[in-house]
């Protein structure tokens, strides 16, 4: 239930138990610097115990600051706004009206979701940069807070409405269904991951070794050191024939091949686990993560366009993927994952109710200038034949004759067939734009969405008779690469027309409704 619209809330702090992520935050930061000086002091007695004085002393500022950060965050919701003031010894006071903000998203990361914790964002549609958060607050005081704002939300852009239409717009707020649009069960999460090979775990391991190397018995940057424990076992395989080291080589790829697998499996598990999308009245709800819980609502008309992508592999079998071009962001990205692995017979109803349309068979596509492949051609054969001529001079003159001769045609095989798959298309009511040679992307955007339109041409551009449109699209970037000036000229003046003819105020209102 919401307040009276008059009634002003006194000033709350966030959840006291909230300290606890808080501390576990601030530990991880400084975690591996105050285990990187402990080794490197401990073999001096002497100061052994004013290291440990030091590293207790450091986890005592931490505590320290995170409480009295916690003291001076204070929120306070008023009958027109919310307001979060903050800061120790400069305070700054930030607040959003209800009528700005579009919804409160929720996100709950692994030490959070074991205490009833939970973050909560009020996103304002202005890409994160006018959004406010509070950290931690208990998850019955985070639902409060969301039916709050949607209760002033409806009272702000009703006026005119009476109190029982009010109160009856609540009601139906509160038991307002939502219908499932597409889910992931674990086992397409895992199949999933199976496509989504990764090799992030060799990169951390690098890391780790770079940061901590003094633990090691050994320098692990002298290859000589590396030459007098490894080179036994070196000699011991060559000793075994060309055969073995084939099979040894084989050995090593498929290791590392399982290795990027089951790492893509679990970083995929870790971020889609749960995976559902809803559609209410309100908009869309995506719900997902294993460890971090996050659960954003996106209004119908913060949708500005959509994107469907697919790879080579993944394609093969019928699989792709949708995001929404969206007004605000939510933490993972520019765009929000509204279908990450769904057949395209799921993804049309999606599309569908995000009012935006797939082309249809009969749409008429349009291909770029090859001219500008032509020059792109001409900049990564210069870089080919660089590298050869290096090849050649540091290695052997074969070696250049080899980089040239297999760099030069599969740039050439790259350029034609990217210009190939590079398409773009206009209808009655939206542009489409196609790309890709092994990625392959789609993106949708209605014309209504797009705020202006620029023609941009270089020198090269001049020469060849060609030029770039740039499309201002809300919270995304729309081109239109190696387009003949008359065509150009055509679309801008299509686009400029549907965007003279459209009220956004009432386009808004009739999204909403």
């Amino acid at each position: 239930m919401s307040e009276p619209a008059g009634n002003v809330d006194a000033p709350r702090r966030t959840s006291p138990i909230g300290l606890i992520p808080h501390l576990v935050k601030g530990l991880r930061q400084t975690i591996f610097p105050i285990i990187a000086g402990w080794f490197a002091i401990r073999s001096i007695d002497l100061v052994n115990v004013m290291a440990v004085r030091g590293i207790l002393g450091i986890l005592a500022v931490i505590l320290l600051v995170v409480i009295l950060d916690w003291w001076r965050r204070t929120y306070t919701t008023g009958p027109d706004d919310i307001r979060v003031e903050s800061g120790l010894l400069s305070r700054k006071a930030r607040s959003v009206p209800y009528e700005r903000i579009q919804d409160v998203s929720v996100e709950q990361n692994l030490v959070a979701r074991l205490l009833g914790l939970a973050e909560l964002r009020f996103e304002t549609g202005a890409g994160g940069k006018d959004d406010i958060a509070l950290a931690y607050v208990s998850e019955a005081e985070g639902e409060r807070l969301r039916r709050l704002v949607r209760s002033r939300r409806a009272e702000a852009a009703g006026d005119a409405a009476t109190g029982e239409e009010a109160e009856a717009a609540r009601a139906g707020e509160e038991s307002e269904t939502e219908d499932v649009l597409f889910a992931m069960s674990p086992g397409r999460v895992a199949l999933f991951g199976l496509f989504e090979f990764s090799l992030v775990v060799f990169g951390v391991l690098a890391g780790l070794l770079q940061q901590f190397d003094f633990l090691l018995p050994f320098d692990i940057w002298a290859a000589s050191q590396w030459r007098d424990r490894f080179g036994g076992l070196v000699g011991w395989m060559i000793g075994f024939g060309l055969q073995a080291q084939i099979v040894a080589a084989v050995f090593g790829l498929i290791s590392v091949a399982i290795v990027g697998v089951l790492t893509g499996v679990a970083r995929t598990a870790v971020r889609e686990w749960g995976f559902t999308l809803t559609r209410s009245e309100r908009g869309f709800r995506r719900r997902r993560g294993l460890f971090t819980w996050t659960d954003v609502v996106m209004p119908v008309q913060r949708v500005q366009a959509g994107i469907v992508t697919t790879g080579w592999l993944r394609r093969l079998w019928g699989w792709h993927g949708l995001k929404f071009v969206s007004l605000a962001q939510d933490s993972g990205g520019s765009n929000h994952d509204a279908a990450p692995f769904a057949q395209m017979e799921e993804i049309l109803p999606i599309v569908g109710e995000a009012a935006l349309r797939m082309p249809p068979d009969t749409t008429h596509w349009h291909r770029a200038v090859a001219a500008r492949w032509l020059v792109g051609f001409g900049a990564l054969a210069l870089v080919t034949l660089y590298a050869a001529a290096m090849a050649g001079w540091w290695i052997d003159p074969l070696a250049g004759v080899a980089v040239a001769g297999l760099g030069i045609p599969l740039v050439a095989a790259r350029q034609w067939l990217d210009w190939r798959q590079y398409r773009h298309a206009l209808d009655s009511g939206q542009l489409y734009y196609r790309s890709g040679v092994f990625s392959r992307k789609l993106m949708i955007a209605p014309r209504q969405r797009i705020q202006s339109v620029e023609i941009r041409q270089g020198p090269l551009g001049r020469l060849a008779d060609y030029v770039e449109l740039h499309f201002g699209l809300p919270g995304g970037h729309l081109r239109f690469a190696g387009v003949r000036r008359a065509d150009a000229e055509h679309i801008r003046a299509e686009v400029m027309r549907d965007i003279a003819a459209t009220d956004y105020s009432r386009l808004q209102a009739d999204l909403e409704a």
